[in-house]
């Protein structure tokens, strides 16, 4: 039950910091003004929230592991929302991060 419940947190964190990036970026870049920024910004603060959930006590090692977890929901994200196709390379590396992301947080540690 542990590692479902860090695994959606680590979902929730994803769309938390992606998709507040998207809306600074949207905001920015594609001139949609303060609205997108400020609901950006608030997205990007309940991303740090969220990282506070995770069972694991250890800073550095939710914060590495969620690294891995932004390469793929990244790749995701820009799928879903802006119709970008990622190559067989940016499939793998995204794969790589995940394994990654799996080692550090769910190794069995004595």
């Amino acid at each position: 039950m542990t590692v479902v419940r860090s695994i959606l947190l680590f979902v929730l964190a994803a769309l938390a910091e992606i998709g507040g990036a998207w809306l600074v970026w949207q905001g920015v870049r594609e001139h949609r003004g303060w609205v997108w920024i400020g609901a950006g910004v608030l997205a990007l603060g309940a991303y740090g929230f969220v990282a506070t959930l995770q069972p694991d006590a250890h800073f550095g090692r939710i914060l590495a592991a969620y690294g891995g977890v932004f390469v793929a929901g990244s790749l995701a994200w820009g799928m879903v929302v802006d119709g970008y196709r990622p190559d067989r390379f940016d499939v793998i590396g995204a794969l790589v991060c995940l394994v990654g992301v799996a080692v550090i947080m769910y190794a069995p540690r004595g």
